[in-house]
Order: structure tokens, then sequence, then C-alpha cells
């Protein structure tokens, strides 16, 4: 599928940001991705723009990965959209039973007849060629853009937690009781928080969620009436020619008030013995993921256990790269490693279906991915942790936060580090 490419110079990047999103009010198919400046040897894009679908595909889980590729090789152009977590029926015979208020499709793509990469000094507008003379007239729109205005009234709700405090807790004993007998080395276990008759502008939401988190793989998607609002530090996967790449997250600490604080907080998340055996089993098990197309000898660690500073927290993060063989094609490789390992536990199919049963809502595209396939089969996916779900229709607004069990979790520290991670969510949400 051919584009017309134009470029422009571009004075002040950040306004221009915020210009694009309110442009992309006209559009019922949208997915920005942007970085945040933040600075990595893995950056792909500073951010990206797709709206306007030519094409598109929805579809529950069971056969998602075969339609996706299918989809894949017809349009045979850029697409964008998310794989939800219960894509784990699709590579495992499981299934989703748990209560879920949202209703977002199990799987979401789509062909942008628009698609805009901004970088710090210029934007360059990849048009489908019949869009192609539309380029001028949309950026003159998008530098002084007019939209119709939301005449909604914002609703109010409070935010309520799906789980108790006790109830969590012993969840978490019961966990580790299937720990001690040895079903599970470790799992990644999650909570709801939610809201209903609730209405919010989700662009306003989705900045203010951005701006005080600056993660390098925030995501505002648009499908219809369903929203995601995403602040994700966490990469899933990547693809850049025959090299892939995935950078699980285990293990938090929250930022110091002061230099001093910070410091020691780095320090003693550096030599935390279950933080760190936490992610070591993650690692162990994205590396069984990878090994399934990479060539012989090629999985590596190239960072193990290194520590990422946010605004909000420090996290571990390591990274594990591959060499593919020949002619290995993406979707596969995606179907392969997902759910990512950071988001399941160790061992995988054990681990989700222990989570399945213990948790009391279907998580849905919380904990799946977002981002997009290029014609050439690369690709990049975020981790949907961070992140808030909006179901306009039914004014439902979902938030989910988790911890990984392990044999040395204390429940009441992993209930506090859920709350940790909810902070930013719950802070915007009940401004």
């Amino acid at each position: 599928m051919k584009r017309a490419i134009r470029s422009f110079s571009v004075a002040n990047s950040d306004k221009l940001k915020d210009k694009l999103l309110v442009w992309s009010k006209l559009f019922t198919e949208v997915v920005w991705l942007d970085s945040n400046g933040y600075q990595t040897s893995y950056k792909t894009y500073e951010s990206v723009l797709a709206v306007d679908a030519l094409t598109m595909i929805t579809t529950e889980a069971v056969g998602g990965f075969e339609k996706l590729k299918n989809y894949r090789n017809e349009v045979n152009d850029w697409i964008f959209g998310y794989l939800s977590y219960d894509l784990k029926n699709d590579t495992e015979p499981l299934l989703s039973s748990n209560y879920d208020g949202l209703g977002f499709p199990d799987l979401f793509f789509f062909q942008p007849k628009k698609l805009l990469f901004l970088a710090e000094d210029h934007i360059e507008f990849h048009y489908l060629e019949e869009c192609a003379h539309e380029i001028d007239a949309d950026f003159a729109s998008i530098k002084h853009p007019i939209v119709p205005e939301n005449t909604e009234p914002s609703i109010k709700s409070s935010i309520q937690a799906r789980v108790s405090k006790e109830n969590y807790e012993a969840k978490v004993g019961r966990m580790q009781e299937l720990i001690n007998i040895g079903y599970i080395y470790e799992a990644n276990f999650c909570m709801e928080f939610y809201s209903e008759n609730r209405s919010i502008d989700p662009i306003h939401t989705f900045q203010k969620l951005n701006a005080i988190s600056e993660p390098p793989f925030a995501t505002y998607l648009k499908c219809n009436d369903k929203y995601l609002l995403s602040a994700s530090p966490e990469r899933y996967i990547s693809r850049k020619g025959d090299n892939v790449f995935s950078q699980p997250i285990k293990g938090t600490k929250k930022r110091g008030v002061t230099f001093e604080e910070d410091s020691l907080l780095i320090a003693q998340l550096i030599h935390d013995e279950k933080e760190r055996a936490e992610n070591i089993m993650i690692v162990d098990l994205v590396r069984n993921d990878l090994s399934h197309y990479a060539t012989k000898g090629s999985v590596s660690v190239a960072e193990l256990c290194k520590v990422y500073t946010f605004k909000q927290v420090h996290q571990l993060i390591s990274t594990v790269e591959a060499q593919l063989r020949k002619d290995t094609d993406s979707v596969d490789l995606i179907k392969s490693t997902f759910p990512m390992g950071s988001m399941t536990g160790a061992p995988k199919l054990s681990a989700m279906k222990i989570i399945e049963d213990l948790e009391e809502t279907k998580r849905g595209l919380y904990s799946g991915a977002v981002g997009y396939i290029a014609p050439n089969g690369d690709f990049d996916f975020n981790v949907v942790i961070r992140s808030i779900l909006y179901n306009e229709t039914k004014k439902y607004v979902s938030f989910s936060v988790g911890s990984a069990i392990t044999s040395l979790s204390v429940p009441e520290n992993e209930y506090e580090e859920c709350l940790l991670k909810a902070k930013a969510m719950r802070q915007i949400l009940e401004m």
C-alpha cells in the first residue's frame, strides 16, 4: 500500500503534541504513542499518531492471532491496535469467565488512512495516496484545531476496590500455598479499582496522567466509545529486522523526596533479594519464549535488573535479546511470547490458571499490549499497566494494579505496592 510522505519543520513539539491529541477527537479510531523524550538505546519513535481507519479487525480471543496474521497479509500496510490479555485463550486451552465491566473486544487493529510521526524538530505525514491532498489542510487544522466541544457534563462518582484489603491478603496467602506445594514459582496477582456512572474527558484525563508520570510508553487509544489512557513504563516486545528484544519489569520502589533518600531507595532496590528473584525468574521465562524463533545460541540478557527511574517510581528492568531465524512471521513471533511473562508468572500456563481462579475480574486490555506492526514486519508493543480504561457508553471507568507473588512475599507489603502503583490513576480521577 503506497503512502504519500510530507515533512514540515516544528518549533515546539511539546505544544504540537497537545494539538495533535485535540485534533484526534475528529476520528473514531485513534492510537497515540509517546515516548515523552525518554532517552534509551532501545528507542524507536518519539511520538506517533494513527487515525481514521481504512480497514479494521475486531475479534474475540479464540482464533484471534490467525485472523490478525491474515489481516496483516491482506492490507500489507501499517496497522495499529491492541492485544488484550485474554488472547491467552488463543495460545493455551484457557477460559476467561470473570466479571467484565468494560466490554472491550479481545483484539482490535486498524489500517490508518492518516499516519503522523513527530520528532523534536519536524513532523512527517504518511498518508494513503487517496488522502494526500488533505495534508496541508490537516496540518493547518492541527495547528489551529476546531473541534466540537463536549457538551455532556462531567459526572463524578467514588472509586471502589473490587477486592478488600483482607480478601486480597487472603488470596495472596492462597497463592503462596500453591507456590509451596510446587504448582508455580511466581504469579502476578492483580485487582481492579472502578467507578460506575462516571463520565470523564478522555483526552484531558490522559494529558493529566501523562504529565505526572511522563513514561516512555504512554498511549492514548480510542476505539469508538472505548478508551485506553496509559502511562506505561514497560515495553513488551519489539522487532527491528531480524533482531527482537523484550524488557520485563519486576521490582518497584517509590521515589524519594530528596536526592539522598532517592539514592538510598535505589540501593535498597538493587540489593532486594525478593525483587531481584522476581525479575530473574521472569527473565528466564522470556528467554525461553524468545528461543522458539531465535537462532541457536542467540538469546542473551543485555541488561539484568537495571534500575530505571521514572517520576513516580524506580523499577528493575531487564533486557532480553535474540536473533530471529530467517522468514519468521511477526504475528507468529508475538503469539509465541504472549501474554508477557511479567504479567503472568512461571510456569506461565499454571500461573495463568491460578490467576483466573483467584482474580475477581476479567483483565481484558489491562496487562495486554498496544502498538504497531510496520509493512516490513518491524513492531513495537508496550505492556498495558498504569492505565485507565473507559467505556463511554456504559459510563464505566476502571484501572487495575498488581504485584508479583513469590514464597518470600508479605501479603500486607504486596497490598501496599499495589496502592503505590494505583496512586497516579487514583490521583487523576479524584482531582
